[in-house]
C-alpha cells in the first residue's frame, strides 16, 4: 500500500471509497469528490439518504487507508484564550484592504470637513440620534455612511427611521459595492466614450465590460426556503466539491465547496439560522479559486454560527478570494444573529466559497455534483429535526 500525501488538514474520504457502518455492518458508498476543470460531475452523496453515520474519515486519525490525495483545505483556526473568537486583525468589514476602499475612505474625510464646515446642524442632529459607543473608531462619525466599513466594530448606529440613506438597500446592486460599481463602471464608461470619438466600434469592448461590472453587483432578490434543518447555499456558482471529513471544531461533517466565476452574483448568505460564535480572517495568496488548493493557500475568512435548527451546533462558512477576486466583504460579528439566507457579505470578483455543516444519520444531502446552485434558494441538505 503506498503512503499519502501529508496535510495539515483531516482525513478526507477519497473518491468511491467504501466504509463500514459499525452500527449496521452495512458497507456505505461515496461517490463524491473534488470537480476539476473539465471533469464531469459524478453522483454526489445519494440524495434521499442519510449521510453515513460512521464518520468515514478514519476515526483513528491515521492516515487515509486508500492512499489517495487529500484536496488541500487548511484546518480552520480554533477560537480560544489565544485565539478570541472575533479575530482582532478584523478592523473592518473588507479586512484585505483595497484601492476602491481607500478612495471612499478618503471620500469620507472631505465629505465629514465638509458636512461640519457647511451643515452644521445636520452634525449635531445626527451626533444626537446615534447610538452606541465609538470603541475602537479612527475617527468620528457624522453619518451612518461613515459605518460602512466599520459596521462589525459594535460601535456607532442610527435606527432606520434615523437613516437617511437606507433607500440604498433597496436598489438591485449590492450595497457594499456601489464603490467599486461606481468607479470601474464609470471608467470603462469614460474610457468607451473616448475610445467613440476615435471611431465609434473602439468603445463596444469598453461598454461591455462595463455592462459585465454592472452584472457582477447585482443583488437578486431571491425567495428563502423555509422549514427547520434545511441547509441553503452560501453562494451562487458550480458545486465542484462534496467531501465527508472529521472537522476538529464541528467533528465528523460534510464539506460543499462552490466555485463562483465572474459572471456569478458574489453576495454570500448564511445556510442556516444561527448565532455568529467565531470571526477569523487569514491573509494568503490569489491562486485560481477553482483548485482546491484555494482554500489553503488563498486569502480567506471563516464564520462560525451556532443554529438552534442543530440544537446549538456550529456550522462554517469560508470565503475565499481567487485570482481576480482579491477583496473579501464580511460584516458578521460574534453575537449577531443571522436568519436562514441573509446575506452577510460578499468577495469582489471571482471565487470559492465553502459551506461546512455537521454529519449524521438525520442528514440528507440534495444538491448535486456539478450543479449551478444560487444563494439562498438553493436546497444543499436537510436535517430530519424531531417535532
Amino acid at each position: 500500500m503506498s503512503t499519502p500525501p501529508e496535510s495539515d488538514s483531516p482525513a478526507e474520504v477519497p473518491l468511491a471509497a467504501v466504509s463500514s457502518n459499525p452500527a449496521s455492518g452495512a458497507a456505505v458508498e461515496v461517490r463524491n469528490s473534488t470537480l476539476q476543470p473539465g471533469d464531469q460531475p459524478s453522483d454526489p452523496i445519494d440524495p434521499g439518504s442519510p449521510a453515513n453515520p460512521s464518520g468515514l474519515a478514519n476515526p483513528s486519525g491515521s492516515a487515509n487507508p486508500s492512499g489517495s490525495a487529500n484536496s488541500g483545505a487548511s484546518a480552520p483556526v480554533v477560537a480560544g484564550p489565544n485565539c478570541p473568537a472575533m479575530d482582532p486583525a478584523v478592523k473592518t468589514i473588507q479586512p484585505g484592504g483595497g484601492v476602491v476602499m481607500s478612495l471612499e475612505l478618503l471620500w469620507g474625510r472631505l465629505r465629514r470637513a465638509f458636512l461640519r464646515r457647511f451643515r452644521p446642524r445636520y452634525v449635531a442632529r445626527m451626533a444626537d440620534r446615534r447610538q452606541g459607543q465609538r470603541g475602537d473608531l479612527p475617527f468620528d462619525p457624522v453619518d451612518s455612511r461613515d459605518m460602512k466599513y466599520y459596521r462589525n466594530q459594535g460601535s456607532y448606529w442610527w435606527a432606520d427611521v434615523d437613516d437617511a440613506f437606507m433607500w440604498r438597500d433597496s436598489l438591485p446592486f449590492v450595497r457594499v459595492g456601489l464603490a467599486e460599481l461606481f468607479v470601474l463602471s464609470g471608467g470603462f464608461l469614460l474610457l468607451a466614450i473616448v475610445m467613440g470619438v476615435v471611431w465609434w466600434p473602439l468603445a463596444l469592448p469598453g461598454l461591455l465590460v462595463m455592462g459585465l461590472v454592472v452584472w457582477f453587483f447585482r443583488d437578486p432578490r431571491r425567495v428563502v426556503p423555509a422549514g427547520a434543518g434545511t441547509v441553503v447555499s452560501p453562494a451562487d456558482g458550480k458545486l465542484v466539491e462534496i467531501v465527508e471529513f472529521d472537522d476538529p471544531v464541528i467533528g465528523p461533517a460534510i464539506r460543499f465547496s462552490i466555485f463562483l466565476s465572474i459572471f456569478n452574483v458574489h453576495a454570500n448568505r448564511t445556510a442556516l439560522p444561527g448565532r455568529v460564535v467565531s470571526v477569523q480572517y487569514h491573509p494568503g495568496k490569489f491562486c485560481n479559486a477553482m483548485r482546491p488548493q484555494s482554500a489553503r493557500e488563498n486569502e480567506k475568512l471563516d464564520i462560525e454560527l451556532s443554529s438552534p435548527d442543530l440544537g446549538g451546533r456550529v456550522i462554517r462558512i469560508r470565503q475565499i478570494t481567487g485570482q481576480f477576486a482579491r477583496r473579501i466583504v464580511c460584516w458578521a460579528r460574534v453575537d449577531d444573529f443571522f436568519e436562514r439566507g441573509e446575506m452577510y457579505g460578499m468577495i469582489k470578483l471571482g471565487s470559492r466559497t465553502e459551506l461546512v455543516v455537521p454529519r449524521d444519520e438525520s442528514l440528507h444531502v440534495e444538491a448535486k455534483l456539478g450543479e449551478k446552485v444560487s444563494a439562498g434558494s438553493t436546497i444543499m441538505a436537510r436535517y430530519e429535526i424531531d417535532s
